[in-house]
């Protein structure tokens, strides 16, 4: 039996964007108000990485940051279900496009804004190479496999458990796939290292540089906005010198690039996320 959120994703994917984008401003104001135990832990993200802001302030973006998560998530309707040319009418891609599709291996940076999905999609629809992404298995069959489809919609691309670790990704990068990498989310103390994130120890994952060194890869930084048309992909230039020798400089330099794209557009961020789960030895939980 398909899932009822199937279902439903199905049947308002041919509706228009404004009426989507208003039903996702309803959605966000009321889970705001009703989220509490979320509104919590995004007023303490934005109270930790933005101390000098005013208690209004962060208000202010926590609730446009909760409207931003319910509108990008019902996109995901004509994301996944509706024709092709919507989707491509929707998805601009910009930037240094070139880096992605000169020869060498790519692992494309691509931090955790609400627009993430739709960031992959404009990729692997208008740049003609294969690429591959790393994913969370989700509880319910039916959801996973429509999260694995919806995301494999356009062009060659083939999932990765995370939990398959290192192997399949380095062997799909040096087969010359793109790597869809999100790699900004404290996934526990298992391998983490502790770096700093807008000046606090955030546990992170140094999957970035490893990745790269291990795939002779560059990386190719995706930053994702959504708009009123709906989606911009901006391509930053690769980094150069990157990565370096010591992995945990560059996790941190990763962290550091981070907070510069967030300050564009902090509301887009996945604050609803508890970055500062996992805590240094010694050091109190803080949500």
């Amino acid at each position: 039996m398909t899932h009822p959120a199937i279902l439903f994703m199905r049947a308002i994917a041919p509706l228009p964007l404004p009426w989507l984008r208003a039903l996702g401003s309803a959605l966000g104001r009321a889970l705001f108000v009703l989220a509490r135990s979320r509104r919590r832990v995004a007023l303490t993200n934005l109270r930790l990485c933005f101390p000098h802001w005013s208690d209004k302030q962060r208000r202010q973006v926590a609730r446009r940051s909760f409207i931003v998560f319910c509108q990008t998530a019902l996109d995901r309707a004509w994301l996944w279900h509706a024709r092709a040319d919507v989707a491509r009418r929707r998805l601009h891609l910009t930037g240094a496009i070139e880096d992605l599709t000169r020869p060498g291996a790519v692992v494309i940076f691509a931090p955790h804004f609400y627009g993430m999905d739709a960031g992959g999609s404009a990729i692997m629809q208008q740049v003609a190479r294969a690429g591959s992404l790393l994913y969370a298995t989700q509880p319910n069959a039916a959801l996973d496999a429509w999260m694995h489809e919806g995301r494999a919609r356009f062009g060659d691309v083939i999932p990765i458990a995370r939990s398959a670790g290192p192997k399949p990704v380095v062997r799909a990068l040096r087969e010359g796939r793109m790597l869809y990498l999100l790699p900004d989310m404290d996934l526990g103390p298992r391998e983490s290292v502790f770096v700093p994130f807008f000046g606090v120890n955030a546990a992170t994952v140094p999957s970035l540089p490893r990745f790269a060194k291990l795939g002779h890869a560059r990386v190719v930084p995706v930053v994702t906005r959504m708009t009123r048309q709906g989606y911009e992909a901006c391509v930053h230039p690769a980094w150069e010198r990157y990565p370096g020798d010591d992995p945990v400089a560059d996790t941190e330099r990763m962290n550091r690039e981070l907070e510069g794209y967030i300050r564009a557009m902090p509301e887009q961020y996945y604050w609803v996320h508890r970055r500062f789960k996992t805590r240094p030895a010694g050091e109190p939980p803080v949500y």
